[in-house]
């Protein structure tokens, strides 16, 4: 494994939108595509695969369009459910022009009926098919179609599979795409989705009860009986990630329940990777803003940027704690930002601006989300440029011989 990255959800208030929530399974048959784009692999080109771990409702459907916009896909297929055609068959995968995305929720072994007969909860390795997992990362990373199967999140059901083709960047986002040692090993780069024990209860509550019409006594319920499986398989996949994105409650007001702190923590000496940070690489930093440039509303907003240790690596940390009101003034941030792998000033604003109103657009959520996007822009960049020149003197040295 090349490159790890954790991130850690999205703004409170607005899980909606994050929910990998299936629609209703029509037994018309499977499209071959979940996506009618031109998606076929270029010739000699070996897929970049990414990994993104987090538990259920962390975050993952907005991080994923966030990444899906900087790579110019215009045509985005199901966020987080949906139909692969109008009418036609249900799917989780998110497809764009140069991106597919795969729910690791479709390599569930049972069904929830049987997993109410095993008494396991999806969280648990012993109900997830890790072989099936294994063979069809390693096929899409090698340029091969798969069928792909289908967990129905409505009504808890496995589905006829799907056709999956092979596209430059792959995405498997889910609860393990770390835990097994052969998946990791074919990850080119990893995430792992992390936000605090009170923020996720805020954001469970919210989309369970508005969207899923779950009662506050179930859902309370379900994260007592999936917290002792979500701390021995899903948050020990943190310490593999190389950067970290944590969303914690607010520093600046220990009674705002809503605003959010969060961190980016990067690991240092990864191949092909340079942390960002603010003003001077090394220097501990803590600012302030100039409210005159960035507007905020209370409790205020404040930044840090220094060196840190995690799980004993070393990491530079870029930390935003608080909201802004204009999403343009962020500029104003981005200036004083370095190793944001922008292509040209204000790359990273516009990119904001242009999901506007997407979830955590106005706090740092949605910063670190975006940062992170333009690390793995530019892990793709560097990997395809290598395999060129690498094809390029294989050629050479052919012609020679």
């Amino acid at each position: 494994m090349k490159f790890c990255l954790s991130v850690a959800a999205l703004s409170f208030g607005s899980v909606a939108a994050f929910a990998p929530s299936a629609f209703t399974h029509n037994t018309m048959k499977a499209p071959a595509s979940s996506s009618s784009l031109n998606m076929a692999l270029p010739e000699g080109v070996t897929p970049i695969i990414i990994g993104v771990a987090a538990d259920s409702g962390c975050g993952k459907s907005t991080f994923m369009r966030r990444l899906t916009n900087i790579f110019g896909g215009d045509v985005v297929g199901p966020l987080g459910g949906g139909f692969g055609a109008p009418g036609g068959w249900e799917t989780n995968t998110l497809v764009s022009d140069l991106t597919t995305v795969i729910c690791l929720d479709d390599y569930h072994l049972n069904d929830r009926n049987g997993r109410k007969v095993t008494g396991l909860t999806a969280l648990n390795p012993l109900e997830n098919n890790f072989d099936l997992m294994y063979e069809q990362v390693k096929a899409l990373k090698e340029g091969k179609t798969v069928s792909k199967p289908i967990y129905n999140h409505v009504n808890g059901t496995l589905d006829t599979p799907e056709t999956i083709e092979p596209t430059p960047i792959i995405i498997f986002e889910g609860l393990h795409p770390m835990h097994d040692d052969r998946v990791r090993d074919l990850l080119d780069f990893t995430l792992y989705l992390d936000i605090s024990p009170d923020v996720k209860l805020n954001w469970k509550i919210q989309r369970d009860m508005e969207e899923r019409g779950h009662s506050l006594e179930s859902i309370m319920a379900s994260i007592e009986a999936r917290k002792p499986d979500f701390d021995a398989y899903i948050d020990p996949q943190k310490k593999l990630s190389d950067m970290i994105i944590e969303v914690l409650p607010t520093n600046l007001d220990k009674e705002d329940k809503k605003t959010l702190r969060v961190r980016c923590i990067q690991k240092e000496g990864v191949p092909d990777f340079a942390p960002c940070y603010l003003f001077d690489s090394g220097s501990t930093i803590e600012w302030t803003p100039s409210p005159e440039k960035l507007s905020s509303p209370a409790p205020g907003i404040k930044l840090m940027s220094g060196p840190e240790e995690y799980f004993g690596s070393k990491c530079q940390v870029v930390e935003m704690d608080g909201n802004f009101d204009n999403l343009q003034e962020l500029v104003y941030i981005e200036s004083a930002l370095s190793n944001t792998k922008t292509k040209f000033y204000g790359e990273l604003t516009q990119a904001m601006l242009a999901l506007a109103d997407a979830p955590g657009s106005n706090n740092g959520t949605g910063l670190m989300q975006t940062l992170a996007a333009f690390a793995i822009r530019d892990l793709y960049e560097k990997k395809s440029a290598q395999a060129a020149k690498a094809k390029k003197e294989s050629t050479t040295a052919a012609a020679a011989a």
